[in-house]
């Protein structure tokens, strides 16, 4: 602790963008994996995109080097809400003494990461609808077809109104409470577990990078089969009305998922998820460790 709450929402603001520059390439692949095929039976689909290295350079290919960029001001406006937002509370939790009980630094994490998604959501929606843009040689998804991330806040509140932004919040909340419980429970016993068999010095950056390495595997595991419904559910085309025309919602998406694609459906893209966790919860952990300690 020691540092105020507010300090750590721009802290965490802060290190999350800077995260984010380095691995929103994968959350483009990570998107078009796990779009690839969907609702078909394995083996039933073309799929232009295999594997995280392949699927880099056939987003290359169709929509050059920038391509790998696309939705980055959408994820940027994400990471600095929804981290901001998750470090604030998780940091209001400990002031308030939940970590003195069994269980609360979990607790805290989860609802920290609860509200944190609730608050990025629309800009993860956008996020979304944009990186699954792209030719129609490798499309894979719903085109929603936006000019630029204000030109899809702008037809989405058009079309949907305030709750059209919010549309699929569903999905991000148990994804991130579950990624962010995860998370924060591992990670510190993690870095506590490599500090005690002395391999790394106590609050060496190199224990950070292995504690954050550990706790990404637990993370990618738990986290991504919410990951792939939310991406559904942020993706699906919707009636006039709102309501989605492939899903009806959470539990709706996990049975059609895994009735249609197998349970491996909805590890679809776990490499990417895994890629992107293991640096983008470094860096921003690593960041925020070194933000506060300045």
């Amino acid at each position: 602790g020691g540092v105020p709450p507010a300090a750590d929402l721009v802290l965490g603001a802060t290190a999350g963008c800077l995260a984010c520059f380095l691995t929103n390439p994968l959350e483009v692949v990570k998107t078009r994996l796990q779009l690839q095929g969907e609702l078909q039976a394995p083996g039933t689909y073309p799929r232009p995109y295999r594997g995280v290295l392949r699927a880099a350079v056939a987003v290359c290919r169709a929509d050059g080097l920038w391509g790998l960029q696309k939705g980055l001001a959408a994820g940027l406006l994400y990471q600095g809400l929804m981290n901001g937002v998750r470090f604030f509370c998780y940091s209001l939790a400990e002031d308030a003494g939940w970590s003195g009980y069994p269980g609360g630094t979990v607790a805290a994490g989860a609802v920290a990461g609860a509200v944190g998604a609730i608050v990025g959501s629309p800009a993860y929606l956008v996020k979304t609808h944009l990186q699954a843009q792209t030719l129609s040689a490798v499309v894979v998804g719903h085109q929603h077809n936006h000019e630029s991330i204000s030109g899809a806040f702008k037809s989405i509140y058009q079309q949907h109104g305030v709750v059209g932004l919010w549309r699929g919040v569903t999905g991000a909340v148990p994804r991130v409470t579950v990624g962010s419980a995860v998370q924060l429970s591992t990670f510190a016993s993690a870095k506590d577990w490599v500090c005690e068999r002395q391999w790394f010095r106590k609050g060496s950056w190199a224990a950070v990078l292995a504690g954050g390495m550990v706790s990404s595997v637990a993370v990618a595991v738990a986290m991504t089969p919410f990951d792939v419904i939310s991406t559904r559910l942020y993706n699906q085309p919707v009636h006039a009305d709102g309501t989605g025309k492939l899903y009806r919602g959470f539990l709706d998406c996990i049975q059609q998922i895994s009735n249609k694609e197998g349970l491996l459906g909805l590890y679809k893209g776990i490499g990417a998820v895994y890629f992107r966790l293991g640096p983008h919860t470094v860096l921003s952990l690593f960041f925020w460790d070194k933000l506060r300690n300045m």
